[in-house]
């Protein structure tokens, strides 16, 4: 897919983009993964936003052009990614949640050891570590690789509620996913501080 289509595709307010999201697939080290759960993130306009607080080095990708990979890492030992999608310089991105591994099964079994198929590229982390997405991929084309986003078909039944363990806006029912697919991660609320 051209740049220009990807860049129409993931245009417009993020939390209308994200489930457009549901049902594209994520290619990379031989592994594909169809989204099921999604997360929108609107910048400055959201606390729960990385980008809430402006530009740091961290967050720099969520501020360039749509259709690049924005990745972190959490918790001291993950690595999350999001689709970076309104224009340069709006910090809009979708968090890729969950999926459901749909080629290279056995590459993601060989990356996740002791999981179940189902848990494969279940929560975030987890659909990082089955795609072999890791830091230095931030900022990556999704158009030029080597990590790719093919549109697809949203599913019929999507689902919509608050987005997982957030404090800033977690009331914003900005969590998209496939209804019933039991890719979906369990939803857990912030913890009180």
């Amino acid at each position: 897919m051209p740049a220009s289509e990807l860049s129409a595709f993931l245009a417009g307010p993020v939390d209308q983009v994200a489930p457009r999201l549901l049902g594209s697939v994520v290619r990379h080290g031989g592994v594909a993964v169809r989204l099921t759960e999604v997360e929108a993130y609107a910048g400055p306009a959201d606390p729960g936003s990385h980008a809430f607080r402006g530009m740091t080095k961290r967050n720099a990708t969520m501020f360039g052009p749509p259709a690049h990979l924005y990745c972190y890492f959490t918790y001291g030992m993950h690595v999350c990614c999001n689709v970076v999608t309104g224009p340069e310089g709006d910090p809009s991105a979708v968090l890729l949640r969950a999926g459901e591994v749909v080629e290279g099964v056995e590459a993601a079994r060989d990356r996740r050891p002791g999981s179940t198929d189902r848990d494969l590229a279940r929560g975030p982390a987890r659909l990082c570590r089955a795609l072999g997405i890791a830091l230095d991929h931030d900022g990556t084309d999704l158009v030029a690789g080597p990590i790719l986003l093919e549109p697809g078909t949203p599913p019929a039944d999507v689902s919509t509620g608050p987005r997982v363990g957030l404090r800033g806006a977690p009331e914003r029912p900005w969590r998209f996913w496939e209804t019933g697919h039991p890719s979906v991660s369990t939803y857990r609320p912030a913890k009180p501080r």
